[in-house]
């Protein structure tokens, strides 16, 4: 399993505008090449009336999937660009399509690359990506005498902490990173003396959204 890589949690817009023709960029999330087709075929039915619907998309944590399409433009000028845009911001399961209205000038080959690059981007702009990173769950039960010596030790790791229940005892749930979570046991175990007890879940993938934990 791959330990972190970047996806697109919430698809977005942006626009841009060259010698009056008009370049408009949606993203959308897309786990599977159908998602894509069918995000593609819905902003053609969208802007139906636009000379132009070129799109890239990558899919898998291993971008085993890849495609592009310049849709009528000079070949090389549009989708390769946006790939480009999409593999340089190391983004997966993206689909992005920029549908283009003619403004009437002709922009040239290093006019369009440079056009559906910029757009590619104001469309990553508009979206929201988030690091989707390994961890494992602990859930670290405690007596009142350890709780302050294992927030200390969370805070200095930034650990997000899940969910705390106050009983008789204490019951703390984290979310470490996979590759440190020996080293976080061994803090904890040694800071409490070995009375805390530590039970972990299998691993899972999760990420951070204006500072509260996603678990996918």
């Amino acid at each position: 399993m791959t330990e972190k890589y970047k996806i697109l949690w919430e698809g977005g817009r942006g626009e841009l505008v060259e010698k009056k023709s008009r370049f408009i960029a949606q993203t959308r999330p897309a786990e599977s090449e159908e998602e894509a087709l069918a995000f593609i075929e819905a902003v053609r039915k969208q802007y139906w009336d636009a000379r132009h619907h070129c799109f890239a998309y990558v899919i898998g944590e291993r971008n085993q999937i890849q495609r592009c399409s310049d849709d009528g433009e000079p070949s090389q000028t549009a989708g390769r660009p946006m790939l480009d845009v999409l593999l340089g911001a190391e983004v997966h399961n993206i689909c992005l399509v920029v549908t283009r209205y003619f403004g009437g000038t002709l922009l040239g080959t290093g006019g369009l690359v440079r056009a559906y690059s910029g757009a590619a981007q104001e469309g990553l702009k508009g979206s929201t990506i988030v690091e989707k990173c390994l961890g494992v769950q602990i859930a670290i039960t405690t007596d009142y005498t350890g709780v302050g010596k294992i927030q200390y030790i969370l805070g200095q790791n930034k650990i997000p902490v899940l969910d705390s229940q106050y009983t008789d005892k204490v019951v703390i749930t984290v979310m470490s990173p996979f590759s440190e979570t020996e080293r976080l046991k061994s803090q904890l175990t040694e800071a409490t003396g070995g009375r805390a007890v530590l039970e972990e879940i299998p691993p899972v993938y999760y990420g951070m959204i204006d500072g509260e934990v996603l678990v996918f």
